[in-house]
């Protein structure tokens, strides 16, 4: 029987990840990113995943968790170049489904589902019908060869999963650059964000697009901002905010975190406290 857990606010449903540096491996994934930013934004957030059993998971201490035990975690090798990142696949964990939620968890006031490696079930969006159902579906748009060598899929596949979402945010390098597809994806989703990395984001909100700007950083180590944005974003979507106000603080944290390598550049509560001064209904 699973056992009772504690109320949360926030589910993140998603893939924990193995991520390959040079300086070693590294804890990653969409999930770990956002659940570490929302923690220290004080949100009681849980989060259903699946990984390898001997996985190290201590970067998430005090996180509520539910691990599906697999034969091995999700793994990642990426390279970053002038021209963007390249990826290869090297290991998958379980796919992730309803009946990897517990039950304590059922009716949770917003739901974040957070593909790494198409390894959510897109139906998650229909399961939860009181609830804010958001996503970041860059793992639904990637596929990889033989090799792991991963590459966009056609972003057409997201018609069908938007129209059951209040909103969602990916980049444009999850798209492979496309800006035509924008339009149509803006008009299946209430709302979208599309993360523009040093170029800031841009936001489709009823029927408008706005361009915001980020701040100008130096860059260590872009992986993770963009799961920062969509947690940030996503929690002051639920806290009342209109898009516009909680995407700026979302940027100016995803923003700070680039000068830090992998998990470190999660925000610490004075950052956050810092960076969303002035933002508010």
């Amino acid at each position: 029987m699973e056992p009772q857990r504690a109320p949360i606010e926030y589910l993140l449903i998603g893939h924990l990840s193995r991520d390959l540096t040079p300086q070693g491996h590294t804890l990653g994934g969409s999930v770990a990113y956002a659940s570490r930013t929302l923690a220290a934004m004080g949100v009681a957030v849980g989060v259903v995943t699946s990984c390898a059993a001997e996985e190290d998971l201590s970067p998430l201490t005090g996180i509520d968790l539910v691990c599906r035990e697999a034969d091995e975690t999700t793994t990642f090798e990426n390279r970053y170049r002038a021209h963007g990142r390249s990826q290869r696949l090297l290991g998958r964990a379980r796919p992730l489904g309803v009946d990897d939620i517990p039950t304590s968890w059922e009716k949770p006031p917003l739901v974040h589902l957070a593909p790494i490696a198409d390894e959510v079930d897109p139906y998650l969006a229909k399961t939860f019908p009181a609830a804010l159902r958001v996503a970041t579906p860059q793992g639904w748009l990637r596929r990889w060869d033989e090799s792991g060598l991963v590459s966009p899929k056609p972003w057409r596949i997201l018609l069908e999963i938007l129209p059951d979402l209040h909103a969602a945010a990916l980049s444009i390098e999850d798209l492979g650059g496309d800006e035509e597809a924008l339009e149509q994806l803006a008009g299946a989703c209430p709302l979208l964000a599309v993360t523009r990395g040093a170029q800031g984001a841009t936001i489709f909100w009823h029927g408008q697009r706005r361009d915001l700007p980020a701040p100008q950083v130096q860059q260590v180590d872009p992986t993770g901002a963009g799961d920062i944005f969509a947690a940030v974003l996503f929690r002051g979507l639920q806290e009342g905010l209109d898009p516009y106000q909680a995407a700026r603080g979302a940027i100016a944290l995803a923003a700070r975190s680039v000068n830090r390598h992998g998990l470190e550049g999660t925000p610490s509560p004075a950052e956050i406290q810092a960076s969303l001064a002035g933002v508010g209904p």
